[in-house]
């Protein structure tokens, strides 16, 4: 078992925790948030970020954008973690901060993943997130025990940043496919259409995808969701529409064609400007219900 520091307890960071003290790793976290912290049972609790780098054989870090990410990383682990700690980004941020950070991990002796996550604040408490792993062979060989008890699926997706690119890629592909989930159960509303039968179809047929056939957005049809809790998150519209940014900006820098990947990020913004930021992302059908 692994000495783990463990940086960002919020939503995911909080859940993340649990299960890493629940398969037996020896975890000590910090959160600006010292009642967040005390809240991990099990956990020892380092009253600044700098003690809880110190003496680790890793350090799993949650936080909430790259700016945030670099200045834990700058003033906080790289001067204080001890020689040859493994380090681990879990955050979602942009690929080239992904990239910077592990090179100067790398020239100051660390390995570095960036392992960004998908399945959510259930997928942290169950355990079951998917990680998606950028950074060399053999801290990812380190690595993938402290992953793996934190989720079910883990990929090496290649070197420093890869994790983060694919992360924003998936993300834009489930943002567009929530919003046609959503525009087609208010077009089959506005036809007079049963809700149930459209999924009962679809969810068999070519119209199949997460966001109908575990996430539908639809209350009342399907597996039960977001949607039959008043739209509470989940994955907040507010998260959404920063992982499209990221993938906006990454698109731009390559020269990717995104069209509908900049009208979901327009629809995202639409629903943050109207103050649903903390709304699940699922509740975009609201809006297309509404003006159906």
């Amino acid at each position: 078992m692994a000495t783990i520091g463990f940086i960002g307890i919020g939503n995911m960071g909080a859940g993340m925790a649990r299960n890493l003290v629940r398969a037996g790793h020896e975890v000590t976290v910090f959160d600006l948030d010292a009642e967040k912290a005390h809240g991990i049972e099990g956990a020892a609790v380092a009253e600044t970020a700098e003690a809880a780098a110190r003496g680790r054989d890793a350090i799993v870090t949650m936080l909430p954008a790259g700016p945030v990410v670099a200045q834990v990383y700058r003033g906080s682990i790289l001067p204080h973690a001890a020689p040859g700690t493994l380090l681990i980004d879990c955050s979602t941020i942009d690929v080239e901060t992904a990239r910077v950070l592990a090179g100067e991990a790398g020239e100051a002796g660390f390995a570095m993943l960036d392992a960004p996550v998908s399945g959510g604040v259930a997928g942290a408490e169950a355990g079951t997130l998917a990680f998606m792993a950028g950074g060399g062979e053999a801290g990812f060989a380190r690595a993938e025990p402290i992953l793996n008890a934190m989720g079910a699926k883990v990929v090496h997706c290649g070197e420093a940043g890869a994790g983060q690119g694919t992360k924003i890629c998936n993300n834009m592909m489930l943002a567009i496919q929530m919003i046609s989930v959503a525009e087609g159960f208010a077009l089959a509303e506005k036809l007079g259409l049963s809700p149930q039968k459209l999924f009962d179809v679809s969810s068999a047929a070519s119209g199949q995808c997460w966001s109908l056939t575990t996430y539908c957005p639809m209350p009342g049809v399907g597996p039960t969701t977001s949607a039959d809790n008043g739209y509470e998150p989940g994955f907040a519209a507010g998260l959404m529409h920063k992982d499209l940014g990221l993938a906006m900006a990454a698109a731009e820098a390559s020269g990717a064609d995104v069209a509908f990947g900049r009208a979901a990020f327009d629809a995202y913004a639409a629903m943050v400007e109207a103050g649903e930021a903390g709304v699940d992302f699922s509740g975009i059908i609201r809006g297309k219900r509404e003006l159906s």
